[in-house]
């Protein structure tokens, strides 16, 4: 339930009540969801980065790993990577591209049209990656024996 404050004006009329905090994500409300549904069909692409400077090492698995770990979905406190999300991470050892196969908890996931966005651009922020792609798969469709066992004890789930 949201807790509200009554205030008074200078007259001393009662002000409109306003909710303190919002008390669950709606993602009719949350900027940028549900802009583009093509973005949750089958094989639709995101790419974001640019080719990599010559003379500049390849990134490592670690680092994109690490990278890929700092986003979330956010119904659900646990990042992409831990859930299970991410079905594959090439990197290509010649000129850094990265291709990258994720899938979605949901094909209705309010997010599917822009966390596809949100993980090529962090990968992308990577010293040593060139062009990132984000492909979205459904097959095989997720389910929760993807997820690691840091995701799971994060969730109650042992």
């Amino acid at each position: 339930m949201t807790q509200e404050i009554e205030t008074k004006d200078k007259a001393g009329r009662p002000e409109p009540l306003e909710p303190l905090a919002q008390p669950h994500y709606n993602p009719y409300l949350w900027p940028g969801a549900m802009e583009d549904d093509s973005a949750a069909e089958e094989g639709a692409t995101t790419t974001a980065g640019e080719p990599k400077p010559d003379g500049e090492p390849v990134a490592e698995r670690e680092a994109v790993e690490d990278a890929l770990r700092t986003v979330y979905d956010p119904e659900i406190p646990v990042n992409i990577f831990d859930l299970g999300l991410i079905y594959e991470n090439k990197i290509d050892p010649a000129n850094g591209d990265v291709a990258i196969v994720m899938t979605l908890t949901a094909p209705s996931c309010p997010v599917a049209g822009i966390l596809p966005g949100q993980v090529a651009e962090k990968v992308a922020a990577v010293p040593g990656t060139g062009e990132v792609a984000v492909t979205i798969t459904w097959d095989p469709p997720w389910d929760q024996t993807k997820m690691s066992e840091d995701a799971k004890l994060a969730l109650g789930m042992f």
